[in-house]
């Protein structure tokens, strides 16, 4: 798979794939999306920038894979803290990407609600 070298979108999802990411995956530079959820796959996730740029989505459903940009640690198989969870001193972790939706649903009601006295 790594010789297609032009390849711009490749999505696996949803095969039963079992076994390791090859490394060759890595060598595809043109590659802008990548789906390989809910699959068998297992092992560290191959270490090159094109392969860690893609969310970890596109690997969720494969419990057994491991490494950035997922949060499950390959060495020690302890869930590492993501760039996006907020652990707080209670211990209590906090999504921020929850945040950003919260905010987002927020705004828009403020402005539909300010749209409406406008025009009452």
């Amino acid at each position: 798979m790594g010789k297609m070298k032009l390849l711009e979108s490749l999505d696996l999802s949803l095969n039963q794939i079992m076994g390791e990411i090859p490394q060759s995956l890595s060598d595809l530079s043109f590659l802008s999306f990548l789906n390989l959820s809910y699959n068998n796959l297992s092992g560290m996730i191959p270490t090159s920038t094109q392969l860690q740029s893609f969310e970890a989505l596109s690997y969720t459903g494969n419990p057994e894979l491991c490494g950035p940009p997922l949060t499950s640690n390959c060495s020690s198989g302890q869930e590492l803290l993501g760039a996006g969870s907020v652990e707080h001193a209670d211990g209590i972790f906090f999504d921020t990407s929850d945040f950003y939706k919260a905010m987002g649903v927020g705004f828009a009601a403020g402005f539909w609600g300010d749209l409406q006295c406008y025009f009452l």
